[in-house]
């Protein structure tokens, strides 16, 4: 590794080397007190990033203010080498703190060891990125930070290759920008990890991958992890033999050599940052002292010869001894520093658990106070009296301790009206909304783009409008939308030369390019990645699944990371990613393109719509361009060639999420359906009416958000019936509508009939229309079903068929 020039370690100078003693110490006593901390019972679990020290302060090094990390929960020392985690935050993070600025990671949200810088100011606008170092927020499910990863790096490939975007200077310096990513050398083995990395060297991104390998996983050691026990032995294959060749650049390290960890990041950023190509860093004989995190003892599972190997090689211990042998310092001086990092460490400590116990004591306090005045004040003093000493008897109390208190105490005095428990119900609901604001909030944005702010727009047609299919009309808005907004790209399978399988991008890679409309392979997972990664660096990726069933190699994704984003910073940071696939009526065990229910329940933080025709997706496309916020768009597959008329403002006009349109009015009951089903439901109620049944047919058009304005409601309201339809597995789907309905929105009331839901069968279609036919709902299904409740309504009127 080394240069023409003088290494790095002979530029470095003595303070700087110090300086990167001082913080490998400091983050090294940060782990030893934050396991103490958890055996005491002031934190619930821990997780540390000890043994990597070293490595992570010559990665460091390189690191400048405009790159991104993705990385994984032991990254304390490269997080404090950077300067964006003080110890004090670190021990925040441990005890929970709530409050943003003590830590600003995640308020309180995520256990210790998931870090992320803030990229939002507290309106939710974009920082300027280029004035500081960036960290994506970490997630914990193994090799989940890859996928992301991509993303961040391609977007530095379209800063730099697309020159519309080289105004975005607030976003990037013509894509200079380095993704660094790190892993352990067990999570290497998921197949995320190896997605990521054949995506990234397919699309030559500056991605640069350090895998901490400290030879196990948890207890399991290397040998049935890897393949020849060696992660970069196994992707030989991809370095590249010269810089004309596409492929990575492998190197390989030790963890606790400061002189050549430094020299390899040195080099490796170089060809990273300049040439763009993919570098992989195998970090070897790295040590966890601690083992894998508190949950239990390295001892059970390592032997003898193994621990004594670890002590003798800590990496802190061999930079020491690397610092005296080249007269880096004395062995007073690193004694001191070590003694002082102890000191630090300790200080920082104690003012954290200090803030953190003082942001409950007032209102701990408080609700005594409150107890004991209307204990006095009550014909039940003993009951109160009781909840008042075991929660004053709390030695370190949570902010549920006194709220449960409370609600306890107020069950003794539900009968009683006195100005004592007027209060305390008046803290408790301030209370109650105060922690909303900390655990509950920021699910979706909160900022002036969120969705639901976007301004409706009708779609307008010209009196000659003219009769397409409807994929015309998609392409004909996806057409508007790359032309106005360079931010704007379009991935997935077979969506650029041919314009994606249903030719709604038809001849637009030729138009706006291929960096604007791309394909790419068969990768759903780091397809959904590729998008939140450029989404976090301030572009609009349109992210497509190709059906909607291949959406589950993405939902873990979905779910763990975007998702959960706005939530987990507490507004800190946003990926408005779109995502189009397409479903509802398809054919086939493989293909039945409705797990509606799996979806909603596992993408909460994302909006989810269902567009019953290509108009009402290209408004939805339109409307969530205006946002800052990510959602799932399903597409009818059956409806790329039905005819709709096209908008003459069909790139401008918006959909508003959240709100049926009523299809068809009706007086003698209300079905509830959405996409594809619309027309079968439409055709069902066509043909109740020659049977003097009045159906009032609606579309949800959104699933989440959900009938914002309780339109379902109004109309049972009207008609005291309701039949909930799609074609996902029973419980599923219509089981979310009727509960939205019935119980959030308490139509119940209105209710003269038992409300009832028409699913599919519990099984996917076989292949075949007959498959399909005996297997999710059809016109005939839909007229006996609200035939059967009129029966039961009116017998005489409406005798049995059968």
């Amino acid at each position: 590794m080394q240069t023409a020039e003088a290494s790095i370690t002979q530029r470095l100078s003595t303070q700087e080397i110090l300086n990167d003693y001082r913080i490998a110490w400091e983050s090294r006593h940060a782990s030893l007190a934050g396991r103490k901390e958890v055996f005491m019972g002031k934190a619930k679990f821990g997780i540390f990033g000890d043994g990597k020290e070293v490595a992570q302060l010559a990665m460091a090094k390189f690191f400048q203010n405009g790159d991104f990390r993705s990385g994984y929960y032991r990254d304390q020392t490269f997080m404090f080498a950077i300067g964006e985690l003080t110890l004090q935050q670190y021990f925040a993070q441990l005890y929970a703190h709530t409050d943003v600025e003590a830590e600003p990671s995640t308020a309180g949200r995520a256990m210790n060891g998931h870090f992320g810088t803030r990229l939002l100011d507290e309106e939710g606008n974009w920082k300027n990125l280029m004035e500081q170092k960036n960290s994506s927020s970490d997630i914990s499910p193994t090799a989940s930070q890859m996928p992301r990863l991509v993303g961040l790096a391609y977007a530095s490939k379209l800063y730099r290759q697309n020159p519309d975007l080289h105004n975005m200077q607030q976003f990037s310096v013509h894509g200079n920008e380095v993704a660094f990513g790190t892993i352990g050398n067990a999570s290497t083995s998921e197949g995320m990890f190896f997605e990521a990395i054949n995506a990234a060297g397919v699309l030559q991104v500056p991605m640069l991958v350090s895998v901490w390998d400290d030879g196990y996983g948890i207890s399991v050691p290397a040998e049935y992890q890897t393949t020849k026990g060696s992660i970069s032995e196994i992707l030989a294959g991809f370095q590249r033999n010269s810089r004309e060749e596409q492929g990575y650049e492998i190197f390989k390290v030790k963890g606790w050599d400061y002189a050549a960890l430094c020299e390899t990041y040195e080099a490796a950023v170089k060809v990273c940052r300049e040439e763009h190509v993919p570098v992989l860093i195998h970090v070897e004989e790295v040590t966890q002292p601690q083992g894998h995190s508190t949950s239990g003892s390295h001892e059970r599972y390592k032997s003898k010869d193994r621990l004594a190997w670890e002590a003798e090689y800590d990496c802190l211990l061999k930079m020491r001894e690397w610092m005296l042998h080249n007269g880096v310092g004395t062995a007073e001086q690193l004694d001191q520093i070590e003694n002082e990092a102890k000191e630090a460490v300790r200080q920082a400590r104690s003012a954290a658990w200090a803030a953190f116990a003082d942001s409950i004591k007032a209102d701990h306090e408080e609700a005594l106070k409150l107890m004991d005045n209307l204990a006095a004040a009550s014909e039940h003093i003993t009951e109160i009296a009781t909840i008042t000493e075991e929660l004053r008897k709390t030695s370190t109390p949570i902010r549920s301790d006194a709220v449960r208190a409370v609600r306890k105490v107020l069950r003794y005095v539900r009968d009683e009206n006195n100005q004592a428990k007027r209060e305390l119900v008046g803290w408790l609901e301030q209370a109650m909304g105060e922690n909303t604001d900390r655990f509950n909030s920021y699910l979706y944005s909160q900022s002036e783009e969120a969705a639901l702010l976007v301004e409706e727009i009708k779609p307008e047609f010209a009196e000659d409008a003219p009769i397409v299919d409807g994929r015309e009309v998609l392409q004909a808005c996806f057409d508007a939308m790359l032309a106005r907004d360079p931010r704007v790209f379009a991935i997935g399978e077979d969506v650029g030369r041919i314009g994606d399988v249903n030719q709604a991008f038809a001849g637009l890679q030729e138009r706006h390019g291929e960096l604007r409309v791309t394909d790419t392979g068969i990768r759903e997972c780091t397809i959904i990645g590729q998008g939140i990664g450029a989404a976090l660096r301030g572009l609009r990726p349109i992210t497509e699944i190709q059906y909607l069933d291949y959406l589950l190699y993405a939902i873990q994704i979905l779910s763990d990371d975007v998702a959960c984003l706005q939530y987990r910073t507490k507004g800190g940071q946003k990926a408005p990613l779109i995502v189009r696939t397409r479903g509802h009526r398809l054919e086939g065990i493989w293909h039945s393109g409705s797990p509606i229910g799996m979806i909603l329940h596992s993408i909460r933080g994302m909006h989810v719509l269902v567009p019953r025709d290509m108009t009402q997706a290209a408004g939805f496309y339109n409307t969530l361009l205006k946002s800052d916020e990510p959602a799932l768009v399903i597409e009818c597959l059956n409806g790329y060639r039905l005819k709709e008329r096209i908008p003459s403002n069909v790139g401008e006009f918006t959909v508003p999420l959240g709100k049926p349109e009523v299809l068809k009015e009706g007086t003698d009951i209300t079905i509830v359906t959405y996409g594809s089903m619309c027309r079968i439901v439409m055709e069902a109620a066509r043909q109740l009416e020659e049977f003097g049944i009045s159906a009032e047919v609606i579309d949800v058009q959104s699933l989440l958000p959900f009938d914002l304005e309780h339109m379902i409601t109004d109309s049972i309201r009207k008609t005291n019936r309701v039949l909930f339809a799609d074609e996902d597995v029973p419980g599923g789907a219509t089981a979310f509508m009727m509960q939205q309905v019935v119980d959030e929105q308490g139509a119940w009331r209105y209710l003269d009939s038992k409300p009832q839901c028409l699913s599919a069968h519990a099984h996917r279609p076989p292949y075949s229309s007959d498959g399909d036919y005996f297997s999710k709902p059809n016109p005939e299904d839909v007229f006996e079903a609200v035939y059967e409740i009129m029966h039961e309504a009116d017998p005489k009127a409406y005798p049995t068929i059968y």
